[in-house]
């Protein structure tokens, strides 16, 4: 009985001693002894699929604490701690999901809210695109480098290299309008790679552009200005062959005429030219010529001036005439044949 007794009492003391330290709980949580629990991560900034991890904590060590994460009145997890901050994993999918966030730390019945946290969702800059501007003189390159990202959130800052040190500053464009950064540089020996990167508010996140080699000028030599005057040349090239073209082709089309297309047309037709015969003073042989017959052959030609000429080639037939009796004729002389000459 008396053991029963003092088991009652016992227990009574202890659930007194309980409720007491309870209400000393609750007292204390309405003083600096509890503040309100904090809600952190290590960015606030995200895109869209990233994963995040939330942090939430409380300046008192020694009380077991029950976290819990609210995104709006969502229960998203509870975690129980004592001197270590709840870590809560998240992923960030949708717009919604950017917040506003709490963090509830309790003891026993008591309760205290964080103050609201929010996600910024902002969209990844693409690989922005290098472009050079080179003006060539003898000793120096004049050089305006050019660099553009079309998509990303803005502002989005731009920083340009020579190979991997970085030449310049971050260069802030809140409108979508390429950065743009000039220098000067002595003609090299050697080549010469520029290229430019890209960056958001996006934290470890950075875009860049591929590489632009410039080649080397070697010493006094100028090879930007070759490819500037390249295609002038071409073209005062194409120029001259097509003045050649029209104006030596047709008089050597005029001379390969007069040379080698000379037509021979022995027609009917009889047009005045000169006539050549070669006419023989003596027959070797007695007798008569036989009559050969022969049409005219006219040839025709054309010379520089585009003038044409004809001329006509007759063969010639010989026949023999007896003498005539020439009786008013002193010089007559015997001995000699007369043929007529017929065309």
């Amino acid at each position: 009985m008396w053991r029963h007794l003092n088991r009652l009492l016992l227990w009574s003391v202890f659930s007194s001693v309980t409720c007491r330290k309870a209400v000393l709980d609750c007292e204390a949580m309405k003083t600096d002894e509890f503040p309100s629990p904090c809600l952190d991560s290590k960015t606030n900034v995200v895109m869209k699929g990233q994963n995040v991890s939330m942090f939430c904590s409380h300046k008192n060590k020694s009380l077991q604490i029950t976290y819990s994460l609210f995104r709006h009145k969502t229960h998203l997890g509870t975690q129980n701690g004592k001197g270590e901050p709840a870590i809560f994993n998240l992923s960030i999918t949708e717009a919604h999901e950017s917040g506003p966030y709490k963090c509830k730390a309790q003891v026993y019945s008591c309760s205290k809210y964080s103050r609201d946290f929010n996600f910024t969702i902002v969209d990844p800059v693409t690989a922005p695109v290098l472009n050079i501007t080179v003006i060539q003189t003898e000793t120096h390159r004049h050089i305006t480098l050019h660099c553009l990202s079309v998509n990303g959130s803005l502002p989005i800052n731009y920083t340009f290299f020579e190979k991997h040190i970085a030449i310049s500053p971050a260069i802030s464009k809140y409108d979508r309008e390429s950065a743009e950064f000039k220098l000067t540089r002595k003609n090299p020996g050697e080549e010469e790679e520029y290229r430019c990167e890209a960056k958001n508010r996006l934290p470890d996140y950075a875009a860049y552009s591929q590489t632009v080699t410039m080649p080397s000028t070697g010493g006094d030599s100028c090879p930007f200005c070759l490819k500037l005057l390249l295609p002038g040349l071409l073209l005062l090239l194409l120029v001259i062959i097509l003045i050649l073209a029209f104006w030596i082709l047709p008089k050597y089309k005029a001379r390969k005429a007069m040379r080698n297309n000379v037509p021979r047309d022995c027609g009917d037709t009889a047009v005045e030219v000169g006539i050549y015969a070669n006419i023989h003073g003596k027959q070797a042989k007695e007798g008569s010529v036989p009559e050969v017959g022969s049409r005219p052959c006219v040839s025709t030609a054309q010379d520089e001036a585009e003038h044409s000429q004809e001329l006509q080639y007759a063969t010639p037939v010989f026949q023999e005439v007896a003498p005539r009796q020439q009786e008013a004729c002193d010089s007559y002389k015997p001995g000699y044949v007369y043929s007529e000459l017929n065309f």
